[in-house]
């Protein structure tokens, strides 16, 4: 089971909030999804799941079109938006139970697949509760569990460990590596650890545009490219380091980040503007390249 994103476009008025967007998800695959607030991601998710038409383009789940057949798409995605909407008065088995039967789920089938997602997203002591009862971490799993009721082979999880606390990231972040093994799944994150840890590939929008998209160990390996973090006592003016690398300004005017490809060849051009510019040192260090690294470089060119 695949899911293919292809030439998407969106517009809310003359905005263009999705410019013919296109990348895949392989079965088995954690693809996690990124970008700035206000890239497309949200947009992208709720064309893929049927909630919302693109303008232009389509989604394809397995080749079956989700413009053409909402319906049948419905059956094969899983979807978890970012404000996880839950019937707070309701009680866990009661919820998931009625959530089932609007998939068609019904009888002893049903309550068999109940029982194995309240012991697969480890709901067991919790569910004699309402769900408002719950914690932030318990509701989220009740979410997953919404999502999972009727066995669907793609899964879409938008921002799903907002505001957990570390002892309940590891638990939700274990629980999406379990049962991504044989489905498709989609992860949109502003955690780059989670990415890091969860992921298989990454797709980075940004100004709705797809800007990267390769597997994780690709793009971190990248081309060679690494960053200088210069601190000095003095405010700092970017127009002194032109011709040496890019660079991504910080809010503090002391500080700034360089991106080059010869770390050795720019830190002696950093030192000497450094010298020119009488200019007190606090620090010069290169930056190890990572997501995070990648992305803001990505997203603030």
């Amino acid at each position: 089971m695949s899911l293919s994103i292809q030439q998407l476009s969106k517009f809310y008025g003359s905005q263009k909030a999705l410019n013919q967007i296109s990348f895949t998800a392989e079965k088995g695959q954690v693809v996690g999804f990124l970008g700035p607030n206000g890239a497309g991601k949200s947009t992208t998710m709720k064309i893929a799941t049927g909630y919302m038409l693109a303008d232009e383009g389509d989604v394809l789940v397995n080749g079956i079109s989700v413009a053409e057949r909402p319906q049948q798409i419905s059956q094969l995605i899983g979807y978890l938006p970012e404000h996880n909407p839950l019937y707070l008065d309701m009680y866990v088995r009661e919820f998931l139970s009625f959530t089932g039967g609007l998939y068609g789920v019904s009888g002893k089938s049903l309550k068999n697949r109940v029982e194995e997602l309240i012991g697969l997203c480890g709901l067991e002591r919790e569910a004699h509760k309402q769900i408002q009862q719950l914690s932030k971490g318990y509701r989220q799993r009740v979410g997953l569990a919404k999502a999972l009721i009727h066995d669907p082979e793609v899964i879409i999880l938008d921002e799903p460990t907002t505001g957990l606390d570390p002892n309940q990231l590891v638990e939700i972040r274990k629980l999406i590596k379990n049962i991504s093994e044989n489905k498709t799944l989609i992860l949109s994150t502003h955690i780059m650890q989670e990415v890091e840890a969860i992921c298989d590939k990454v797709v980075i929008i940004n100004r709705g545009e797809i800007v990267a998209e390769d597997l994780l160990a690709n793009l971190t390996k990248g081309s060679g490219q690494v960053s200088l973090v210069l601190e000095t006592e003095e405010e700092l003016n970017l127009g002194w380091f032109e011709g040496i690398g890019s660079h991504t300004s910080s809010e503090r005017s002391n500080l700034i980040k360089i991106h080059v490809t010869n770390a050795a060849i720019a830190r002696k051009a950093i030192l000497q503007v450094i010298a020119d510019q009488n200019l007190n040192l606090v620090s010069l260090r290169q930056e190890s390249k990572n997501l995070e690294s990648i992305f803001q470089q990505i997203t603030q060119s």
